[in-house]
Parts: C-alpha cells; structure tokens; sequence
C-alpha cells in the first residue's frame, strides 16, 4: 500500500519516536524525500534502513508529518469510519451518549483517537468540527458521510469551525461553514443542567466540555459559600455553584456577550438564583476584594500557545494566581486551572507554589485534576494532556 505515496526517509537515530507510538515527526528528523508532496498529501515514513513506520499527513512547518497509522494500511473510508466508531464506542462505555442525562461531549479528540489534528463535538444532534491540519481538513467530505452512518436520522447539522486553527499561510482558505444543515445554537444537557450553545460565535466550539467532570466536583465544594467565577465565559462553574447550593455566586469575564450568555444559562436553570455577573477586566475585579469569597475559580485562557512566550506564560499565571491568594477568605478554596498545553503539570504547579509563597498563605493541595474521558490522552503522546487544574485549601 505504501508504493503509492511518496516516500520519506528518517536520519538514522530519528526513527525511535515513531517505534514508541508517537505520532509526530519533526522537520529535523527528516533525510530525504523521494517525490515533492502537496501539504495535505498522505506519505509513507520508513527508517533509514527501508524499514516501513507508518503512514501520515505531510504539512509543512516544524512538525512536517503527523501520523495516523503505524500499519501499512489502506486509509479508505472503512478505515477513517472504523476510526470514529472506535471513539464513539469509548464514550458510549461511559454513558457520555446518555441522552437523558448528558447529550454534550467531545465524540473525537485528535491524537488521542487516532486522527492527528481533528476535533469534533456533539451538541444534541449538532456537530462541530475543529481542524488543525490539511490532511485532517481533506477528510472533511468523508467525515459528514462517516457522522450521517453514525447518528442517522438524530444528525441535524455539521458545522466546520477551522477558518483559524488551520495553518494561515496553507493552501486551503477555510471559511466556517455547515457542511450539512444549518443550526446555529442549541440548548444542551450535561448532568442534568442546560446550556445554550452558540458555535457560530462562541469560544472554541461553543463549550468548555473538557470541564465538565471538574463543574460536577466544584458543586461538592459549592454549599453555603460565596464563589467568585473569574474568566467565566458561559457560566458553566457558576451553574454548578448553584446547583451546589452557594450562598452567592459572581461571574466575571471582559466580554459582554459572554455575560449575556452566562445570565441566560443561570435563568434557564434556576428562578431567583443568588448570582450576579459582572463584564469586567480580570485583574481589575481582584484588586479589592479581600476576604470577599471562600471560593475561586481561574479558569483564564490559554497564556501561551508556543513555547517562545512559556516564560511570560507562567509569569502570568504566577500574578494571577498570587492576587487570588491575597484576597481568598482564610479558609477559602482555589480551583485553578492552566489549559496551555506547552505549560507542563510541574511547570504549572511550579508557578501556583511561588504565587502560595510571594501571599505567604499556607496552602494545601486537595485534588490535582485533567480532563475527562472524551479528551483521551495517548500514553504515546503526553502533549495531549493540555488541561491542569489544582483545588487548594487556603488557610
């Protein structure tokens, strides 16, 4: 199968990353190439002894192939099918397809399902695509046909979002677009709570799924206290608070579109909720509010999104974190959270430590989180662990 695309030859040493699983290779492992391919193009890799490793896309920039399959197979429609079945049956093992409940999830997680650079969420019958490669974006086609076979009749739309995370100077000039249908915003389910989603819009595709498991542990946290959602984009932390049972709730974000949609989430849960949202500059809100709430949440967005900018990166979540050590009640609890994924678990709580002893507050450590089980990390492929949190008890 391999004779058909064009071959790429690894120096000699470059090859033990690959015979690991991992899916990515790097400009500089790169020999030789016999033939000129497009980026986007399927190629086949071999060692430098004519040994076969596997077959990927080629795009050009520093990580040049990302590979999808370590076989010499052919990637035909039963074989990009029988990839986002295997993912779909991995959340159906664990009742994320439960309508009843939760009709929200991530369906496909890039590397860590299998097809390097594409994301697809489900939003109760509505898919979002999010494309970060050519060679994952050419699939797009075979993907609507591939989700029509899985969901049938319950598909009403497929939305592709990859006009700005796909390569800017490469050939395609994506555009966000239905690929099928044209819904625009849902209310969705996730543990029983209801959210509307705008992914035309909205962050990302419209929703923090990868939050979901910690929304659901922030509401044990949640009884009799006052908590302060920082960067609360749609309100998912302060819906939890309430259900939770907090005393008050505040919702901080600089836009104010995201304030709209966090007061529309808390109204289509509660009648009368003891919350208050407020669209104001981050840093801003936490100059003055000292021993104000006992419980915080920093979820801010990514700080850095290359490795050129991880010192500033972590310099800001220091700050960040620091001035919400100053201000929490004693007693009070942190949930924190980084989802760079060029910042690393240690380098992370590395900056909360400095910031617990530039406040000089005592401070213990009650949960380490990560993301859920429809972000899926490869054990080949540690880079997809992007998400880190820690929940602090703050004397």
């Amino acid at each position: 199968m391999s004779e058909k695309y064009v071959k790429v030859v690894l120096k000699s040493g470059k090859d033990q990353s690959l015979r690991r699983f991992h899916p990515w290779v790097f400009s500089g492992a790169i020999k030789k190439m016999y033939g000129e391919p497009s980026e986007g193009d399927i190629v086949a890799v071999f060692d430098n002894k004519d040994e076969f490793l596997g077959l990927g896309h080629y795009q050009i920039g520093s990580i040049t192939i990302r590979v999808f399959s370590f076989n010499e197979v052919e990637p035909d429609y039963e074989f990009w099918k029988s990839k986002i079945f295997k993912a779909y049956e991995v959340r159906q093992n664990f009742g994320l397809t439960d309508a009843e409940h939760t009709n929200v999830y991530r369906l496909f997680f890039g590397e860590g399902d299998g097809i390097p650079g594409l994301i697809i969420d489900y939003y109760n019958g509505n898919v979002v695509m999010q494309i970060h490669s050519i060679g994952a974006y050419k699939l797009r086609e075979i993907l609507v046909e591939i989700l029509k076979e899985l969901y049938g009749e319950n598909l009403q739309s497929v939305f592709d979002k990859s006009e700005s995370t796909l390569p800017k100077k490469g050939p395609v000039d994506a555009k966000n677009e239905f690929l099928l249908g044209d819904s625009q915003t849902e209310v969705v389910k996730e543990n029983g709570l209801n959210f509307r989603v705008n992914w035309i819009d909205g962050q990302k595709t419209g929703f923090f799924i990868d939050q979901r498991d910690n929304r659901k542990l922030l509401q044990k946290y949640s009884l009799g206290r006052k908590v302060l959602n920082m960067f609360c984009y749609t309100g998912g932390f302060s819906v939890y608070s309430i259900r939770g049972g907090a005393e008050l709730v505040h919702s901080v974000d600089s836009s104010a579109r995201a304030i709209d949609l966090v007061k529309e989430n808390v109204g289509l849960n509660f009648s009368n909720a003891p919350h208050e949202a407020f669209a104001v500059d981050a840093f801003k809100y936490l100059d003055d509010i000292k021993d104000k709430y006992d419980l915080i949440i920093l979820d801010p967005p990514a700080f850095a999104k290359h490795l050129n900018v991880l010192s500033n990166a972590l310099q800001g979540y220091k700050r960040l974190n620091q001035v919400a050590f100053e201000q929490i009640k004693p007693g009070g609890i942190l949930f924190t959270f980084s989802c760079s994924q060029v910042v690393s678990k240690e380098n992370f709580r590395k900056s909360v430590f400095a910031a617990a002893a530039n406040a000089k507050r005592n401070v213990r450590i009650l949960h380490q989180l990560s993301q859920p089980v429809d972000h899926p990390i490869s054990i080949f492929h540690p880079e997809g662990e992007y998400l880190k949190g820690l929940v602090l008890y703050v004397e």
